[in-house]
């Protein structure tokens, strides 16, 4: 069975599409504003915007599976500090999801426009809030040494040491023990 992690490869996705939105929504806002788009084609942001708080709960949801692994090696207040970002981060998606679809909702252009520019406004600072969240995770991985609650679990448990992750270092041992 693989002992990897699901959580870090699923946290990219609400990361990327968190810094993709503000270009999309405020790309479309423009392009509806200046008559290049229908306002049907706002559907697209909604629905962007629905996959990005989808993938972010899947990710709190992958990170608490993994929490228990993690939490004897790292301090639980920098664990309880990645928790509270992501969980701001999920739900100021969520209210921007809300927001983006009044935009469809709302039949009032001059009312539909203003929405539409604060849910630009709202997808800025949820990017801003996915910075600060892939910044504490990294800080768990690279500073307090998250990742070595797979690694020391993967060594001891593989009889083939060029399974650990450096591979340079765990042929060398392998050679060595085979002399």
């Amino acid at each position: 069975m693989n002992s990897l992690p699901l959580h870090p490869a699923v946290v990219h996705l609400p990361l990327a599409l968190a810094i993709l939105m503000p270009l999309v929504a405020g790309g479309l806002t423009w392009a509806i504003w200046t008559g290049r788009a229908r306002p049907g084609a706002w559907f697209s942001v909604v629905l962007l915007q629905a996959l990005l708080l989808g993938s972010g709960l899947f990710a709190i949801n992958t990170g608490g599976a993994e929490e228990e692994r993690v939490e004897g090696i790292v301090q639980e207040g920098v664990l309880h500090q990645h928790e509270e970002s992501a969980e701001q981060f999920v739900w100021v998606s969520g209210a921007t999801l809300a927001l983006a679809a009044l935009v469809l909702v709302i039949r009032r252009p001059a009312a539909s426009r203003s929405i539409a520019a604060a849910v630009v406004v709202a997808t800025v600072a949820v990017a801003g809030l996915g910075f600060r969240v892939g910044r504490a995770g990294g800080q768990l991985v690279y500073v307090h040494g998250a990742a070595s609650a797979y690694s020391s679990t993967a060594s001891a448990t593989s009889p083939d040491p060029t399974r650990t992750g450096d591979r340079h270092e765990g042929r060398d041992a392998h050679e060595a023990r085979e002399r």
